[in-house]
């Protein structure tokens, strides 16, 4: 008798496998189609980054362009889509790309943050601020003190230095060593006439390793306020010693700088 019930459960079992074969055929065919678009979709993405890399901006954007056309779900795509966008001065499409991202992830820390910064790179820096404010509520955000930098460089364009200083403060509370929010840190103290207090977050910066002709040219800035002549003129002689080219050491040579 159990061999019975045992046969009968055979047969039953493979009429529901084959009906269900039957039924979701197509929903298999679908997601097969699926699967090649999203894999075709990543392909060309790849390809284009690869274009971006080498400067061959041409060919990255058509390889960008057909990575959409496979899978206009496929968040990558848009995003380096849209830095493409915005490296070629298309600052309308950049956005929309930017947008596309954040339509398809609404909640992601990272697309609000990307956004954000956008925004205030071209302008809008009032229409930025509410990205930020979002992109730091999400809870899977690996790096939310990057966009509380991001707010305050953008807070610091309308003359909000206090508030700036608050976003620097809060970075720093998540990542005390995020070089970015240090330099701002010391930048926003400086502009804030605290030399004092701005010496102090650059010296932490410089304790990170090698510096950039941004950070030499604010140590000259912040040493000349506190009436240090020498620790000046050593920033100033790193500075045309190790960046000679950059806009800083320029500013700096033909006496523009503060």
């Amino acid at each position: 008798m159990w061999r019975k019930a045992f046969r009968l459960a055979a047969v039953l079992t493979a009429l529901v496998f084959a009906g269900g074969c039957a039924s979701n055929g197509g929903a298999l065919q679908n997601a097969s189609r699926g699967t090649k678009a999203r894999e075709a979709a990543q392909i060309h993405t790849q390809l284009g980054e690869a274009y971006m890399q080498r400067g061959d901006l041409k060919d990255a954007l058509a390889k960008l362009e057909m990575a959409v056309q496979y899978d206009d779900s496929y968040v990558p795509a848009h995003t380096v889509l849209a830095v493409l966008y915005e490296r070629i001065g298309e600052y309308g499409k950049a956005e929309r790309e930017y947008r596309r991202v954040l339509a398809l992830e609404p909640k992601s820390g990272m697309a609000n943050n990307n956004l954000g910064a956008f925004l205030c790179r071209i302008g809008k820096v009032r229409q930025s601020l509410r990205y930020f404010e979002r992109a730091v509520k999400d809870p899977f955000y690996q790096t939310p003190f990057a966009a509380y930098t991001n707010a305050g460089v953008c807070l610091m364009k309308i003359g909000r230095l206090v508030d700036a200083t608050q976003q620097f403060h809060d970075a720093l509370a998540i990542n005390p060593k995020f070089p970015d929010a240090l330099y701002q840190s010391a930048h926003v103290w400086y502009l804030r006439g605290d030399a004092f207090r701005a010496s102090a977050y650059l010296q932490r910066l410089e304790s990170l390793g090698s510096p950039a002709p941004q950070t030499l040219k604010l140590g000259y800035e912040i040493e000349t306020k506190l009436g240090d002549a020498a620790s000046a003129r050593h920033y100033r002689e790193q500075l045309l010693r190790q960046f000679p080219d950059s806009p800083q050491a320029k500013q700096l040579a033909q006496g523009t700088a503060p």
